[in-house]
């Protein structure tokens, strides 16, 4: 349970120690849009998003057990977060991210990380794509600036709400979304060592700020919807508690645990086939654990590691945990030094970013591969698919995870049981 940056400090170099820095200022940069649009879509504050990232995310690269982890705000959340926020409002998402740290801290001191294998592959890609949908569905208004008060949380209320609002497009709105998209694509192919995605956001929002007082419904942004960012950290607080909350909250807070128990080692596996190391599944345990129960002191959103992002610090040069604490203490920096800049991307701009965080998270080339899966792990997909969107996740992880147990049971050549009726 020993953290990465105590065994990667005896080897750091010079050259080792710039090209951590410089891999950090990168993901920084590409992570500071991403929390703010993630933040929005869950129904929270921008500066809540902010806050995750730099308190979170320097905590899960200081004691994780991943060299390469960063960590923060991620989509994945996105669904929970909204349904918290909507049930018990924002001090409640607080309590149940305080309660899925402490359950996450017990898990890892219990040496619970490497259970995370036996939670079937198809759910796991059903919930995920699930979340993917929804996700994308929450982004169409802003993305097509439709003008529509309150839009339902239930997808399948939403979806005929939106489509009820068309009418009211602004194609100032759906043209920054647009090309938006186009430069994010463009520069990811073009330069994927560079932050693309910023220079995008940065660029359409720069120019829908230009225009804006030439058109006739001018383009939202992040300071003209929730007004001026804060410049710093808030003073860390405990949020308000009792038992009847805390039972009531119970089981939001087991799901928040095990989607950031869930992604954070997911997230750690696939950086370890990039760099050919290994990670300690208990230490990212306990690091998930302690940067949730440091984000819910500050206010702040649940937190994991972020596999897009922690792709982001690979392919920047990125290979001990000097990275990772670097890209929260820039996205510290530039808020306390540009928080007017900050406050005036666009809201369309962020919503085509999570359009295609969407789309990424939906892993588009592995759709054949699921197709061709076995009847049984495609049906466990499509069931846990189905209930994500239309159910709840809840709901969806559980019947997913206990169907696709007993199938896996079922599969091995296990003989009966030589069972007897009782003499009653």
């Amino acid at each position: 349970m020993k953290p990465k940056i105590l065994t990667t400090l005896p080897t750091t170099t010079r050259a080792s120690l710039t090209a951590d820095v410089w891999a950090g200022v990168t993901v920084a940069l590409v992570a500071l849009p991403l929390s703010i649009a993630i933040a929005i879509a869950s129904g929270a504050a921008p500066a809540q998003g902010l806050v995750t990232a730099v308190v979170a995310g320097f905590l899960i690269s200081a004691l994780g057990g991943s060299r390469v982890q960063i960590g923060g705000p991620t989509g994945a959340f996105i669904v929970v977060v909204a349904g918290v926020i909507g049930a018990h409002g924002y001090e409640g998402l607080v309590l149940a991210t305080l309660m899925a740290g402490l359950i996450l801290l017990v898990a890892g001191f219990l040496r619970a990380g490497n259970l995370i294998a036996f939670v079937p592959e198809p759910v796991v890609d059903g919930f995920t794509v699930g979340i993917a949908i929804i996700i994308a569905a929450s982004q169409l208004k802003d993305a097509l600036g439709l003008r529509l008060e309150n839009v339902p949380a239930d997808f399948l209320e939403k979806v005929p709400a939106l489509f009820g609002a068309i009418e009211t497009i602004s194609w100032p709105a759906l043209s920054v979304a647009v090309v938006t998209g186009i430069l994010i694509v463009v520069l990811r192919r073009a330069a994927p060592r560079w932050p693309g995605l910023v220079v995008a956001v940065a660029l359409t929002s720069a120019a829908a700020v230009v225009l804006s007082p030439h058109m006739t419904t001018p383009v939202e942004t992040i300071a003209s919807r929730f007004g001026a960012l804060p410049r710093g950290l808030p003073m860390p607080s405990l949020p308000e508690m009792s038992s009847g909350k805390i039972i009531e909250l119970l089981p939001s807070a087991f799901v928040i645990a095990f989607l950031a128990g869930v992604e954070s080692l997911l997230s750690a596996a696939v950086a370890d086939r990039m760099i050919g190391a290994s990670h300690r599944p208990n230490a990212e345990m306990l690091a998930q654990g302690a940067a949730n129960v440091a984000s819910a002191l500050f206010g702040g959103l649940p937190a994991t590691g972020a596999i897009a992002r922690t792709a982001t610090n690979v392919r920047a040069g990125g290979r001990t945990p000097i990275a990772g604490m670097t890209h929260a203490i820039v996205i510290f920096v530039v808020v306390f030094a540009a928080a007017p800049l900050v406050g005036g991307l666009a809201m369309p701009a962020l919503a085509a970013l999570l359009v295609l965080t969407a789309w990424n998270m939906s892993e588009p080339h592995r759709w054949k591969q699921r197709l061709a899966m076995r009847r049984a792990d495609l049906f466990v997909f499509a069931l846990t698919l189905l209930l994500t969107v239309v159910a709840d996740l809840t709901i969806a992880i559980a019947v997913g995870t206990g169907l696709g147990l007993a199938l896996r049971l079922r599969s091995r050549d296990v003989p009966p049981t030589d069972w007897k009726t009782p003499d009653r």
